[in-house]
């Protein structure tokens, strides 16, 4: 575990340097200007940024806005040349560790990750607007400039993980430290994640809250030290841990990172989960490759999201990755919970994917090799049946179970894949095949071995909740015997005998 801990955490300390700054490098003249100006017009902003450690610093608006004329949205305001997005490229130039692993994170590749799939859920099922005040709002925009150096309002405001910004780079700082304050503590608060975080696909807000350790944040929350220039869990602060705690903040050994899924073992988000290996490349960038694949071998060439080629640095195993986010938990928990705790987890995952993550990929694969299915998205019910089945339901199930939260892993999460795995999405596939149901559907059921209770007798009934009548054993026929013995007791018993 040590190994892979070294190996994943290259070079860091167990906090990120302290930016220093000073007046000679930082205070542009001009920029006092900024603010003798927007203390007027922008009044909220400018107390904002009095407030900040920027300011303490000497920073200025113009230290960060100030542009070059032949950058691409350089515009001219008040007689200077400035930018209107301060990109983590500009943010890059004081905070070069943040920049360098927030640029190679899973955020960072937010909207990349969704942009092929913007027209059939944006735009086919509803519009254009609903992309630009919705997904976009998350996930990020691909920002466009326009003739006059002004930002297309199709694409800006935003402030989505994954922006494309004007510069090349992606991500968004204020995403999580909003501006202009761009608070550390804003950015170690569990609202600072839940803003994206929250609903079908990613219901870490609802689980969080429902969770232990929501729980406790909520009731321990002004012991959390959030403030502090230092934040390392077991240290700083042993009241409750938030989103940033286990997935970037530093505990113990392990070093705070802006590599948001460096220590997640498992994709969630999926039709069927894979643990994920971590491919890291020789130019920084990171990507991440199912455990069910053979591992891409050191110095190999390997295709990125961007469809470039860059050579592979090193490759990291998902039990190394999960030996990472062990670590964090051993800071409050000891070491059979934890272990016990993931296995609980892994079972999860792992009876999701065979009962009916992998059965319904299948399905729906051979409806549509067959062409019962049209290759158009969400044309047809089933589309919406499964598409909720693995997106909505069957997300919550896993993540609340990731998370410990159990009315999530099971009333808001398995019994709801279940319930329409079984009263919506067989039927309607069954419908759908039609005299080929049989042929198709049967056999992918078979083959999982978890739906053969169908087929048996119910020893009780939850829905009625007790065990349904049994119905009475009828009485036997009488027999010549059974009849004679009968007429002699009648027969005393009219002289008076023992009745």
């Amino acid at each position: 575990m040590v190994a892979g801990v070294c190996v994943l955490l290259a070079a860091g300390a167990a906090q990120a340097a302290k930016v220093e700054l000073s007046a000679e490098h930082w205070g542009n003249p001009a920029g006092e200007r900024c603010v003798s100006c927007h203390e007027k017009s922008s009044a909220g902003l400018v107390r904002q940024w009095h407030e900040s450690a920027h300011r303490e610093a000497g920073i200025n608006c113009l230290d960060c806005h100030q542009a070059e004329a032949a950058d691409v949205d350089a515009m001219e305001h008040e007689g200077e040349i400035i930018a209107t997005i301060v990109s983590p490229k500009d943010c890059g130039r004081c905070h070069t560790k943040e920049y360098e692993e927030q640029a190679g994170s899973v955020h960072a590749e937010a909207y990349a990750k969704i942009e092929t799939r913007i027209p059939a859920l944006a735009h086919q099922m509803t519009g254009g607007a609903m992309q630009v005040a919705g997904c976009d709002q998350c996930h990020g925009s691909r920002v466009k400039v326009l003739g006059d150096g002004t930002l297309d309002p199709a694409t800006w405001p935003n402030s989505g993980i994954g922006r494309v910004n004007p510069d090349g780079s992606k991500g968004s700082c204020s995403s999580c430290h909003g501006r202009h304050a761009f608070s550390k503590a804003q950015a170690r608060e569990p609202s600072a994640c839940v803003r994206c975080h929250s609903g079908p696909d990613s219901p870490d807000k609802e689980v969080f809250e429902a969770s232990k350790h929501g729980m406790l944040y909520a009731a321990q929350r002004d012991q959390m030290n959030l403030d502090g220039d230092t934040w390392i869990a077991g240290q700083d602060y042993t009241a409750a841990p938030t989103c940033t705690t286990c997935h970037m903040g530093a505990a113990g050994k392990i070093p705070a990172t802006h590599d948001v899924g460096l220590r997640n073992a498992w994709n969630l988000n999926q039709p069927v989960s894979h643990q994920q290996y971590l491919v890291l490349f020789e130019d920084g960038s990171k990507l991440e490759r199912p455990a069910n694949e053979a591992p891409p071998r050191r110095g190999s060439e390997l295709e990125k999201t961007d469809g470039s080629l860059a050579k592979v640095r090193a490759v990291i195993a998902p039990e190394r990755r999960r030996g990472v986010m062990s670590l964090v938990c051993l800071e409050c928990h000891g070491k059979a919970f934890t272990e016990s705790f993931m296995t609980q987890f892994d079972n999860v995952v792992e009876l999701y994917n065979s009962k009916f993550g992998e059965p319904a990929q299948a399905i729906m694969r051979a409806l549509y090799e067959h062409g019962l299915l049209s290759p158009l998205p969400f044309d047809e019910p089933l589309e919406f049946t499964y598409w909720e089945l693995w997106h909505d339901e069957g997300a919550r199930a896993r993540h609340g179970a990731s998370m410990m939260s159990a009315n999530h892993a099971w009333w808001e999460g398995m019994y709801l894949v279940g319930r329409n795995f079984y009263s919506r999405f067989l039927p309607q596939a069954r419908a759908v095949a039609g005299e080929q149901a049989a042929e198709l559907i049967d056999p992918i059921l078979a083959a999982s071995g978890q739906h053969a209770w169908l087929n048996e007798t119910a020893q009780g009934n939850p829905i009625l909740g007790w065990m349904p009548p049994q119905p009475e054993a009828p009485e036997p026929e009488p027999t010549a015997a059974t009849s004679a013995d009968e007429g002699e007791g009648e027969g005393e018993d009219e002289e008076g005998g023992d009745q």
